[in-house]
C-alpha cells in the first residue's frame, strides 16, 4: 500500500470519517457539516490545510501562494514567484524535465523550483544541497549563481602565485562554460580565466603550447 498513488482528478466520492456519509467531493460535509479540509479544490480535490494554495489552470494543479506572488511563466509552463518576471531565461516546457539532482518531478513537486541563470530548474532544497558542492549546473556547467566576487579573488590569487620559469609564456585553447565562447588564454594552474567574459568557470579545449616568439 506504500506505492499506492491516488489519481485525484478522478475522485468522485468522499466518505466522512464522522458520519460516515458517502457523497460527492465537497468541502463541507453534507449530512453532519464535519470540514474535509481548510482548502478544497473542485478540480484537484485536494483536501489540504490553509497554506494559501491557489489553482493555476495553466499549470493544472493546485500551487502554495499566496497567488499574488506568483505568475505563470507560459514558455516555462510553471509558475514563479513575481520577482522572475521578466528576469529569468526561458526553456520551453523545462518544468516537465525531473531535477537533475534528485531526479524527481519538478512540476507536481510542493517543493518551490530555482531557477538557475541557464534558464535550467532544480528543486530550491536539491540547489541548496548542490552548492555545498560546487557552483555549476549539473546539465549545462554554466554558473550556477553570481561568482564576480570570487572571480576577483581568484584574480588576486592568480596575481600572486607566479607559474615556474618553464610555464610562464605556455598558452592554452579553453572553452568558456558561461559565455560558450573559446579563446586562447596563459597557463596558470589556479584557473584560466575566459577573455571574453572574464569568468574562470572554463574547460581546456587543447593541448598546452609555448608561444614561438617567447621561446
Amino acid at each position: 500500500m506504500e506505492d499506492h498513488q491516488l489519481d485525484r482528478f478522478k475522485v468522485k466520492e468522499v466518505q466522512c470519517i464522522n458520519c460516515e456519509k458517502i457523497q460527492h467531493a465537497q468541502q463541507f460535509c453534507e449530512e453532519c457539516s464535519t470540514l474535509f479540509g481548510e482548502y478544497y479544490c473542485s478540480i484537484c480535490h485536494l483536501f489540504d490545510k490553509d497554506k494559501k494554495q491557489y489553482h493555476c489552470e495553466n499549470c493544472g494543479i493546485c500551487r502554495i501562494g499566496p497567488k499574488e506572488d506568483f505568475f505563470h511563466c507560459s514558455k516555462c509552463n510553471l509558475c514563479l514567484a513575481m520577482n522572475l518576471q521578466g528576469n529569468h531565461k526561458c526553456i520551453e516546457n523545462v518544468s516537465r524535465q525531473n531535477c537533475p539532482i534528485c531526479l524527481e518531478d519538478i512540476h507536481t513537486s510542493r517543493v518551490v523550483a530555482h531557477v538557475l541563470p541557464c534558464g535550467h530548474l532544480l528543486h530550491r532544497t536539491c540547489y541548496e544541497e548542490m552548492l555545498k558542492e560546487g557552483y555549476r549546473c549539473p546539465l549545462c556547467m554554466h554558473s550556477a549563481l553570481d561568482m564576480s566576487r570570487y572571480w576577483r579573488q581568484l584574480d588576486d590569487e592568480v596575481a600572486q602565485t607566479p607559474m615556474p620559469s618553464e610555464y610562464q609564456n605556455m598558452t592554452v585553447d579553453i572553452l568558456c562554460n558561461d559565455c560558450n565562447r573559446r579563446s586562447t588564454v596563459q597557463f596558470h594552474i589556479l584557473g584560466m580565466k575566459c577573455n571574453i567574459c572574464e569568468s574562470y568557470n572554463t574547460a581546456q579545449a587543447g593541448g598546452c603550447r609555448i608561444s614561438l616568439d617567447q621561446q
